[in-house]
């Protein structure tokens, strides 16, 4: 079947948004609520083994600090969910900033998917909001709209490495798994989309480097620009020096 959609995971694929934009807004969060925790660069290497921003802030209280009361009673639901408001508040604020730019060849890859007639989407636990500020701080107002499905948050239940968001995108779009490729930068990504029917390009960042990708498709340290060339990890670029669309497309195809 040949390739007619691509579908984006968000955070660590189409931004290096978690160490430097994350991470910083959970600790102003947390600071501006009068907490004394700090997630450093190495802590937030281990809270990244859960997926989503509330169900991070629940296993940093399980495992790092079994003693803290919370506010109001022993049900944390409410104390994390005003939490998680409070850093997406200061996580928007960063992308408004300009702070956090788009990872090599995502905005060439994009333009070039959408003139070769190759359908777009995210699959994405992150918020909504985040997504939208995102696209529209890095690409345009426009860019919102290149995009079929828009699938975030709490869309779906279960999130990564549950294949729901990938199920959910591909249901909203009509096609089957075996039209689409997946772009994922973790374990839990690369996990959710397979499970989903999804063959999977990964870009790795420093916070996934190390983590088991041999289902990947394609493994690469980035998708590459002509005058910045991808490395290739795992799997066959057919020669090209950068992930253009056009390469996917007759890589995909020939591949059946």
């Amino acid at each position: 079947m040949s390739l007619q959609a691509l579908i984006f995971d968000v955070d660590g694929t189409l931004a290096d948004t978690e160490r430097d934009g994350h991470r910083v807004a959970f600790n102003q969060a947390f600071a501006e609520a009068g907490l004394d925790w700090v997630w450093s660069v190495d802590l937030y290497a281990d809270l990244l083994s859960v997926t989503g921003g509330k169900e991070r802030i629940r296993y940093y209280l399980q495992r790092y600090r079994q003693d803290f009361q919370v506010p109001g009673g022993d049900d944390p639901g409410a104390f994390i969910a005003d939490l998680h408001r409070s850093k997406t508040r200061h996580y928007v604020a960063l992308l408004e900033s300009g702070g956090i730019p788009l990872r090599p060849g995502v905005e060439r890859l994009l333009r070039e998917a959408r003139d070769a007639g190759l359908r777009l989407a995210i699959a994405t636990t992150t918020t909504p909001e985040n997504v939208e500020v995102l696209l529209r701080t890095t690409l345009g107002e426009q860019a919102i709209d290149w995009f079929d499905v828009i699938a975030a948050g709490d869309v779906v239940p279960a999130k990564k490495p549950a294949p729901d968001i990938f199920s959910h995108a591909l249901e909203a779009m009509q096609l089957p798994p075996e039209a689409c490729l997946a772009f994922e930068d973790s374990q839990h990504g690369l996990a959710a989309a397979r499970d989903a029917g999804c063959r999977t390009l990964v870009t790795v960042n420093d916070y996934t480097r190390g983590q088991d990708f041999s289902d990947a498709w394609l493994l690469v340290d980035h998708l590459g620009e002509p005058d910045h060339p991808c490395q290739v990890l795992q799997g066959d670029l057919g020669g090209d020096a950068w992930v253009t669309a056009e390469g996917l497309r007759r890589l995909f195809d020939r591949q059946g």
